[in-house]
């Protein structure tokens, strides 16, 4: 599964895949396997960028399109 959104998120906040990889304790080219789909993202991973972009996991992975986190 190719996570457009999570490339999409990171251009927009102006994030390079090296720091979002330094932020999550992984390699660049592991987080890039991220993005593109090729390499399943840590539960703790998606936690950690929802909080980071303020938005759900449910956005991040294409299950809604509503960005906002539940309550």
């Amino acid at each position: 599964m190719y996570f457009q959104r999570l490339e999409d998120l990171r251009i927009d906040n102006d994030k390079t895949q090296a720091e979002l990889a330094d932020y999550l304790g992984c390699q660049r080219e592991v987080y890039r396997r991220y993005e593109k789909g090729t390499r399943q993202i840590p539960i703790d991973f998606l936690i950690k960028l929802a909080k980071l972009y303020h938005v759900s996991i449910d956005y991040l992975v294409g299950l809604t399109d509503e960005k906002k986190p539940y309550k």
